[in-house]
Formats: C-alpha cells, sequence, structure tokens
C-alpha cells in the first residue's frame, strides 16, 4: 500500500498539492534531539541517530505520533504499513 505523508510547509522543495510530502524519505525526531542537532541533520543520516523517548505528539514534529504502547492507535484511521522498517510490529 503506498504512504502519503502529509505536511503543510508550502515552502518546502518536497511540498506537493493536496499538503503531500513528496520526498522519498523523512526524518522525524523529538523535539528534544532535534534542538541539540545542526541545521545540516537529514535523513541521509537517520540510521546514526540515536533512539529518542517522546511522550505526547506535542514533543515531536509528527503529528502522527502515537506512543507505541498506546491502545489509541487506531483513532485517526492511520494504519502502520507492513515493511522491514523494524520497530514494533503491531498493525492495525
Amino acid at each position: 500500500m503506498p504512504q502519503h505523508i502529509h505536511c503543510t510547509v508550502s515552502n518546502c522543495h518536497y511540498y506537493g498539492q493536496g499538503n503531500k510530502c513528496l520526498a522519498s524519505e523523512i526524518v522525524i525526531v523529538s523535539d528534544d534531539f532535534g534542538a541539540k542537532q545542526p541545521d545540516r541533520m537529514d535523513a541521509t543520516q537517520a540510521s546514526t541517530f540515536p533512539p529518542t523517548r517522546a511522550s505526547s505528539c506535542m514533543e515531536t514534529c509528527c503529528k502522527t505520533f502515537v506512543a507505541a504502547d498506546s491502545n489509541k492507535y487506531d483513532v485517526d484511521g492511520v494504519t502502520k504499513s507492513q515493511s522491514n522498517f523494524g520497530g514494533s510490529n503491531r498493525t492495525r
């Protein structure tokens, strides 16, 4: 199933019609981690970043964020794609 990443930052190079992100990769980090990194941090370096934790979506730039141990993962209808990305295997 193709994924659709939505983004409202219309002055981004990867911004597409309908608030779609057209980048082949995105990076989502906790606000705390991101605040300590240089602006040149990007997807090509993502595999070197340490895992971080967040308590809510308000502590991330990802508004799709749901804590891995939350039972609210199906509230907004977003599903987790079946892939080899690792992490939790819980799907909707």
